[in-house]
């Protein structure tokens, strides 16, 4: 065994569960690429002030939780602990918004990296698949998002999973309500550290896990009594939307999500058999972030949706993924020439399409058999010296068991013909 392990708080994937992950990740993708969004891939690491500006100083991710390094060049630099910040920092880069179609709607999938305490669903390297719709204010594109990810879950075959909704309020509404809230808040028996987040990012307090703050709560002002008139004629559109579509929702007033830079539409999708890391998933809109970056004004909604909790959801629910095995054929030749002329079909059958694995070593036919059966494939291939001087190989149905000579010009086709 290795002297190395994988560090703390990081996992990796293997066969055969890596094939769940890539599912999940494939089952979310489809009804974005269905429905307008494009692939993009970002740096793992940015400037830390990208985050720092985006994400925002008071929240725990970059007070806390962020890696950052310095190169040899004495640049200051971040591995990325979400994907929305670079997302749109790309797509200012690259002048997409400029092209003349707006929103830009693009979705990702990769790494992020946050120094955590770690747990069952909370890890320090996870997985995201996220959407982004940039550059359009419209409550039917935050619908939108959020009906796609309801159709994602539901592809899997999840049904415990609720999504809970929640308005933040715009530039207009929310100061009104910050400034109420910091007041109310200022009465209260709070540690050091969360009066100081009073001070700067007072949302985040609701947010608080602790039972001791959570009683304080009660009583303390909602931000549905703030929202300004456009907002709340922005959200009852988002919520009639949804419920025309057929989606389940929950009024949840105390979502606020971790990061600053959300604005009105906030939702999260949570799975309560997961315990106390019940989000699978989140987002919002965030119609602020392109000028915090520098940008110009480009309102925007998007979501990151976890692999990692996905996958615990799906075994919280007992379901198990119809995954197709790698292997359709295990080819096992007995004896060099054998070996040459199986080699050839087996390359074939592959650009014929067909998975087809290889008995390699110079197993003998005993434990190349047992190879051949615990790859999970339907149907072995097997040649001896008899087999190839009469031109035929043997076909054999892994499942019952059954052998039939093929003559070898026709193996690709019969393989075919038997694998549908």
């Amino acid at each position: 065994m290795s002297t190395f392990k994988a560090p703390k708080g990081t996992y990796d994937l293997i066969p055969p569960q890596s094939a769940t992950y890539l599912a999940v990740r494939e089952a979310i993708a489809e009804p974005l690429r269905n429905s307008g969004y494009g692939y993009v891939e970002t740096p793992g690491f940015e400037n830390v002030e990208l985050f720092a500006r985006g994400v925002g100083e008071s929240t725990d991710i970059v007070t806390k939780e962020m890696y950052v390094f310095e190169t040899k060049g004495g640049d200051r630099l971040a591995l990325r602990p979400e994907t929305t910040a670079p997302v749109l920092r790309a797509v200012l880069e690259s002048n997409l918004h400029k092209a003349g179609n707006l929103p830009v709607k693009v979705w990702y999938s990769g790494s992020q990296y946050r120094y955590e305490r770690p747990q069952k669903g909370r890890y320090r390297h996870f997985s995201q698949v996220g959407a982004e719709a940039i550059g359009t204010e419209d409550p039917a594109l935050d619908a939108e998002l959020i009906i796609l990810a309801d159709q994602a879950y539901r592809a899997l075959g999840l049904r415990d999973f609720r999504i809970l909704l929640n308005s933040l309020g715009d530039k207009e509404c929310r100061p009104v309500y910050r400034a109420a809230l910091q007041d109310f808040l200022r009465g209260l028996d709070l540690d050091d550290d969360t009066r100081r987040r009073v001070d700067i990012n007072p949302l985040r307090v609701l947010d608080d896990k602790r039972e001791s703050v959570q009683r304080q709560l009660a009583g303390a002002p909602m931000l549905r009594d703030y929202l300004c008139e456009a907002c709340k004629a922005y959200h009852e559109q988002v919520r009639e939307l949804l419920a025309a579509a057929g989606v389940a929702f929950e009024d949840d007033e105390k979502l606020v999500r971790g990061l600053d830079y959300y604005t009105r539409t906030t939702f999260e999708f949570v799975h309560d058999g997961l315990g106390s890391q019940s989000a699978v998933g989140g987002g919002g809109r965030y119609d602020g972030l392109s000028e915090m970056i520098g940008g110009p004004a480009l309102p925007s909604v998007g979501w990151a949706l976890g692999v990692d909790r996905t996958v615990l959801a799906l075994e919280a629910e007992g379901i198990t993924l119809d995954i197709p095995a790698a292997t359709a054929v295990y080819a096992v030749p007995l004896g060099e020439e054998a070996r040459r002329v199986l080699f050839g079909t087996v390359t074939e059958l592959r650009r014929a399409g067909v998975a087809t694995d290889f008995a390699y070593g110079g197993k003998g036919l005993k434990n190349a058999m047992k190879s051949a059966n615990r790859s999970g494939a339907r149907l072995a291939l097997v040649a001896g010296e008899r087999d190839l001087a009469e031109g035929v190989v043997q076909l054999k149905d892994l499942e019952s068991g059954e052998q039939t000579p093929v003559a070898l010009a026709a193996v690709a086709d019969e393989v075919r013909r038997r694998l549908g």
